[in-house]
C-alpha cells in the first residue's frame, strides 16, 4: 500500500437501491480505479444510524434522515485506492444535488440533501470510524 492509498466508507442509500442504481454506482467507483474490499446489503437499525450520525442526532433534520435511512435496504461498502476519500467525494458530488456536478452520482440521481443516493466518508478518520460501525462483528 503506497502513501496515497486509502480506505473509505460508502453507503448506497435506500433511494438508490429502490431505483436499481447499485450496479451503476459500483461501476462508477470501480471505473475510477477504486477497489471494492467489502460490501453488504442490510436494513439499517436505529442504533447503527445513531452511531453513524452521532454529530447530527440532536439536529432538527435528524428524525427525517433516520426515517429515510430506515425506509428500505441499503448497501454499505469499503473502497480502497489512491486518494480514495477525495475521489469518492468527487464521484458522489455535492450533498445538495442542486449544487452537484451534473455528471456526479448526486447530480444525476439525487433528489434532495437527504435523498441523494450515496454517503461517503469526509476523511480517513471518519472512514475508519464508519467502517468499524458498519462492519465490526459486535
Amino acid at each position: 500500500m503506497n502513501n496515497s492509498t486509502e480506505k473509505t466508507f460508502v453507503i448506497i442509500k435506500p433511494d438508490a437501491v429502490e431505483k436499481n442504481l447499485v450496479g451503476i454506482i459500483l461501476s462508477e467507483y470501480e471505473s475510477k480505479g477504486l477497489h471494492l474490499l467489502n460490501l453488504k446489503m442490510l436494513n439499517a437499525t436505529r442504533e447503527i444510524l445513531r452511531q453513524h450520525y452521532a454529530e447530527h442526532v440532536e439536529k432538527i433534520f435528524y428524525p427525517d434522515l433516520e426515517k429515510f435511512m430506515m425506509s428500505g435496504p441499503l448497501v454499505a461498502l469499503v473502497l480502497e485506492g489512491d486518494h480514495a476519500v477525495e475521489k469518492v467525494r468527487d464521484i458522489n458530488g455535492a450533498t445538495n444535488p442542486e449544487n452537484a456536478n451534473p455528471q456526479s452520482i448526486r447530480g444525476r440521481y439525487g433528489a434532495t440533501t437527504t435523498i441523494n443516493c450515496v454517503h461517503g466518508s469526509d476523511s480517513i478518520t471518519s472512514g475508519e470510524r464508519e467502517i468499524e460501525i458498519w462492519f465490526s462483528n459486535k
